[in-house]
């Protein structure tokens, strides 16, 4: 598991009330994995997600020195649905793409970014009528954001480094403001 699973993980568990969530599936039908799932048994909602997290390329596969986003991640969310709706026919569906830089190069660019998720996800709705929905950019951000609103209010240690990492930044930021004013405690 890497810090953007771990990240998609965490905020499946707390904005999506998720009892389970599950990281590198591996799909018994074809050779690969989910990067992470989540089961909300109470609402009945399965998420299956896809996480890349390149912080300086932005979302970049490449095959053949050729970027490969496309056809890479449409593979994976076209395994990931068949194996979802083999194993949870009774639940509802959410597929995400998770990934935090996404670039939008200039218009015109033989390569963008931005143009390949919503290739991605116009593939998958047209070939397969399911909705990849995609958490890039400000959507990460917000993501982020939710799981600081958790890391704020709690104090109990979380099993997640993600989420005590955040608690501690809150917490020591909190702390170093009342030393500021002069408070002690």
């Amino acid at each position: 598991m890497n810090i953007g699973e771990e990240i998609c993980g965490e905020w499946l568990r707390h904005a999506r009330k998720c009892e389970f969530v599950q990281y590198n599936l591996k799909t018994p039908d074809v050779q690969g994995e989910i990067d992470v799932i989540g089961i909300n048994l109470a609402e009945r909602v399965v998420y299956a997600c896809e996480v890349a997290v390149h912080l300086i390329t932005g979302l970049q596969y490449v095959k053949d020195n050729r970027p490969d986003n496309v056809a890479r991640l449409t593979m994976k969310f076209r395994k990931d649905i068949a194996y979802i709706r083999k194993a949870f026919p009774e639940y509802k569906h959410v597929f995400m793409l998770w990934s935090p830089v996404v670039k939008n190069q200039r218009t015109g660019s033989k390569y963008n970014q931005i143009e390949d998720v919503q290739r991605i996800v116009d593939t998958i709705k047209g070939e397969l009528d399911a909705v990849v929905e995609p958490v890039i950019n400000q959507n990460f951000q917000e993501a982020l954001d939710s799981l600081r609103a958790v890391a704020r209010k709690e104090t109990k240690e979380h099993d997640s480094s993600v989420v005590r990492f955040l608690q501690v930044e809150e917490h020591l930021d909190r702390h170093l403001k009342r030393l500021a004013r002069g408070e002690d405690g």
